[in-house]
C-alpha cells in the first residue's frame, strides 16, 4: 500500500462553491477512485490550505492515475473543482496538488495493550 499526502490552497472567493461540491461528491467521481484503487480518501481544510490523503492499494499507480484524468465524470468535476484552487510554485509533476514528502508513521502495533 502507497500513502499519498498533498497539498493545495483554496481561492477563497470559491470556498463556499468548494465545500458545498465536496458536502455531495458525484457517485461516478467516487467510483473512478475506487477502480484506481484509491481507498480512505481524505480532503481537509486549514483557512485557505487544503490538504488530501489517501491510500493506493493497485500495482501500476501511473496507469490508475491516468485511468482517473481518462473518466469523463472526473473531468467534468475537475473542471468546476479546478477554478476553486491555487497550485503551489513547485507542483513539479505537471498536477495541481503538491506531493508532500511523508517523514514519520506511526504503523499498528502488533501487541495491543
Amino acid at each position: 500500500m502507497k500513502r499519498v499526502a498533498q497539498t493545495i490552497r483554496l481561492r477563497p472567493e470559491h470556498r463556499d462553491l468548494y465545500l458545498r461540491l465536496h458536502s455531495e461528491v458525484w457517485p461516478s467521481v467516487e467510483a473512478a477512485l475506487r477502480a484506481a484503487n484509491i481507498r480512505n480518501y481524505s480532503i481537509f481544510l486549514r483557512e485557505n490550505t487544503l490538504f488530501a490523503y489517501f491510500e493506493y492499494h493497485g500495482d501500476d499507480f501511473e496507469s490508475d492515475m491516468a485511468a482517473i484524468a481518462a473518466d469523463e465524470a472526473t473531468q467534468a468535476w475537475w473542471k468546476l473543482t479546478g477554478p476553486c484552487q491555487e497550485p503551489w510554485a513547485d507542483t513539479g509533476t505537471g498536477d495541481n496538488w503538491s506531493d508532500l514528502t511523508e517523514i514519520w508513521h506511526l504503523s499498528p502495533s502488533a501487541t495491543a495493550t
